[in-house]
């Protein structure tokens, strides 16, 4: 039975140890060197502060984790977010991942969230370092493409495109100034 809850500073071992083989295997991540540590835990105050970080975990052990960040740092943009996700790569394809943005959403939407983005890496072809199983994902569960950046990211001696993909998950009704 898969479990979620709020991330805590004391998950963040286990969150690394999912996230470091997306770093070092993978181009799903522009990122370069794991962080230590203490800059992983640092990364979720800062976002747990503002917004949901969510943690999977199936008998105890954490399996996946979804979290929303700011979009953008101006006020006008402070009703959008971006969202990622990561799973152990042994438990992917299982539903955890469904589990987890479906959980995040109801959750934003809570907070008055309207929109969710997510930054996907794209190629045309999938190769050793890119699975395009992130923008199939995305798409099962709302989002729709509305961006492509061409050769945008370097690693692995190659250049990645980059797609944003949109969920609208709220009325954009008049909002006043504040959230």
């Amino acid at each position: 039975m898969i479990n979620i809850r709020n991330a805590t500073l004391d998950d963040a071992r286990e969150l690394l140890d999912i996230y470091a083989p997306y770093i070092e295997k993978t181009a799903i991540t522009f990122e370069y060197d794991v962080p230590t540590l203490d800059e992983f835990r640092e990364r979720i105050s800062q976002i747990s502060n503002s917004y949901p970080y969510l943690v999977a975990s199936d008998n105890g052990r954490i399996i996946g984790y979804a979290y929303a960040s700011e979009f953008k740092a101006r006020a006008a943009y402070q009703w959008s977010v971006e969202t990622s996700i990561y799973l152990d790569m042994e438990e992917r394809h299982h539903g955890v991942g469904k589990t987890l943005y479906t959980e995040l959403e109801k959750q934003l939407k809570s907070k008055g969230i309207l929109n969710m983005n997510a930054c996907i890496t794209y190629m045309d072809e999938a190769d050793e370092y890119l699975p395009l199983d992130s923008i199939h994902f995305h798409e099962t569960m709302g989002f729709a493409r509305c961006a492509h950046f061409h050769q945008i990211g370097y690693k692995f001696n190659r250049w990645y495109d980059m797609i944003w993909m949109e969920k609208l998950i709220g009325n954009h009704c008049n909002k006043g100034d504040k959230r």
